[in-house]
C-alpha cells in the first residue's frame, strides 16, 4: 500500500525555493548537492553532516566550547549552522523534518537556492560574524583588535577553495552524528 505524502512523514515531498519539488527519498545522506529540473544545482546539507563539512574541526570545537545551545539538539552543530543560513536566507532555504521515516537515515534536512560552494562560503562568512560576536563581549579591547586585524587579511572565498581541496570528508569527524 502507498504511503501518503504529508509533511515530515514518510514519503515526503520537499518544495524547493525555485518552485519545483523534491521527494525525500531522492536524497540520501551522502549527498552535497541536488541536480533540480529547475536547471540550477541546491545545496543539501542532512543533520549527520558534521559542522567540519564547512569548517576545520578545531574550529567546531571552539564554536562548541563557546556556544551555549537552548534547544533539545544537544552540542552546537550542523542543525546549529544552518538555522543560522535559514535565518539570515529565509527565502532561499527550505528545511524538512523527516525523523519519522527511518527509510532516510537522517532527521532533518536543508535544501537551499544556491549551490554547496556558496553555500559553503556563506556558512563560514556567518561564523566569522558569530565569532566577531563573541570576541566583542569579552571585554577585552585587545582581543577584538586582534580579531579584526587577522579578518582583514582572511579572504572567505580562497578559505573556502582551499579547504574544499583539501577537506577529505571521509574522516574520523565525518561520520553520522
Amino acid at each position: 500500500m502507498a504511503e501518503p505524502r504529508v509533511p515530515g512523514g514518510r514519503g515526503a515531498e520537499i518544495d524547493l525555493p525555485c518552485g519545483e519539488s523534491v521527494h525525500v527519498h531522492d536524497l540520501d545522506m551522502g549527498m552535497r548537492e541536488y541536480e533540480c529540473d529547475c536547471g540550477e544545482t541546491h545545496a543539501v546539507v542532512t543533520d549527520v553532516h558534521p559542522p567540519s563539512r564547512f569548517v576545520p574541526e578545531f574550529l567546531v570545537e571552539v564554536l562548541r566550547a563557546t556556544i551555549d545551545t537552548d534547544d533539545d539538539l544537544g552540542e552546537f552543530g550542523t542543525p546549529h549552522v544552518m538555522g543560522v543560513v535559514l535565518e539570515e536566507f529565509p527565502e532561499e532555504v527550505v528545511s524538512e523534518n523527516v525523523e519519522d521515516d527511518q527509510d532516510v537515515g537522517y532527521a532533518l534536512v536543508w535544501l537551499t537556492d544556491f549551490d554547496s560552494r556558496r553555500l559553503h562560503e556563506i556558512v563560514v562568512e556567518l561564523l566569522v560574524e558569530l565569532m566577531e560576536h563573541a570576541v566583542s563581549h569579552a571585554d577585552d579591547d585587545s582581543a577584538m583588535a586582534q580579531f579584526e586585524d587577522d579578518m582583514l587579511d582572511f579572504d572567505v572565498a580562497e578559505f573556502v577553495e582551499q579547504y574544499r581541496r583539501e577537506r577529505d570528508f571521509s574522516g574520523p569527524h565525518d561520520t553520522a552524528a
